[in-house]
């Protein structure tokens, strides 16, 4: 489907305010594709509040949400090697009631959860504001609310 930034976020908002958790979502697209666009939107719907800078050079960042629920925002894309999950907390996430978002998901090669979402971004055209959005679901996630794209499943 074809979303316009306007409407990427209004889902965003709507998936962080209703999916059941745990839930893991991989956020996929080249740089500028809206990542951290749709991540910012997800953890605003679930509560979170003040700024939320890219974890790109962090990696990882915790926000309390509402209801003492957690998002938790993940950026791997400067990961050397899938190897370096394990120092960041990788077993522990998605066994509470968090929302895990994980841009550049692909850096963690097999270890990636069996249960989750992967959204796929694509660049909008020049002068455009609209991208294209692919959803796949592996495993058994929970469901994911306002689903506006075709679901592909695996």
């Amino acid at each position: 489907m074809i979303l316009s930034e306007g409407d990427l976020i209004l889902w965003g908002e709507r998936i962080g305010g209703e999916v059941e958790r745990p839930v893991f979502l991989g956020l996929r697209g080249q740089l500028g594709a809206g990542k951290s666009v749709l991540a910012r939107a997800i953890a605003r719907g679930a509560g979170v509040e003040g700024t939320m800078p890219s974890p790109t050079f962090n990696l990882l960042f915790r926000y309390e949400g509402r209801d003492g629920q957690e998002v938790v925002h993940m950026d791997l894309y400067r990961l050397r090697d899938p190897e370096e999950l394990w120092e960041l907390g990788w077993e522990e996430l998605g066994h509470g009631p968090e929302l895990v978002l994980v841009e550049w998901p692909e850096r963690a090669g097999d270890h990636l959860p069996e249960d989750r979402w992967d959204i796929h971004l694509t660049l909008p055209d020049p002068g455009s504001a609209f991208r294209r959005v692919q959803v796949h679901r592996s495993g058994a996630p929970p469901h994911l609310p306002g689903f506006p794209v075709q679901l592909e499943s695996s």
